[in-house]
């Protein structure tokens, strides 16, 4: 059975720092990503990395603050996140499978249940 399980989300404020995790288990994935949603909102993307971690994509609003990178042997993937700012509060999904386009949610098998992270100004 495939699970994702993510971790670490949680309050912090402007310019505060979080690291997200998100244990996978049941398979080993060529490609993880990270989502957010924000109530009223589609799930939108935020980094993706492939199985080797020697390709790595972000989207604009969080390029040079978070880091995305992955654990073989945990058949982990962390998101590193810098220079809070309150616009990245949202509920982080971690997902999973093998995305043709890594941008788009309905690319990906499966998901975690998501994490909470506010950012207060």
């Amino acid at each position: 059975q495939v699970q994702l399980v993510e971790s670490g989300g949680g309050l912090v404020q402007a310019g505060g720092s979080l690291r997200l995790s998100c244990a996978a288990s049941g398979r080993t994935f060529s490609a993880m990503g990270w989502f957010r949603q924000v109530p009223g909102k589609e799930r939108a993307f935020v980094a993706y990395i492939d199985y080797a971690g020697s390709s790595t994509y972000y989207t604009d609003s969080v390029k040079g603050r978070f880091t995305i990178s992955r654990s073989i042997a945990k058949n982990t993937v962390y998101l590193q996140m810098n220079s809070l700012k309150p616009e990245d509060t949202a509920t982080y999904y971690c997902a999973a499978g093998h995305p043709a386009v890594f941008s788009i949610s309905r690319e990906y098998s499966y998901w975690g249940q998501g994490t909470q992270v506010t950012v207060s100004s």
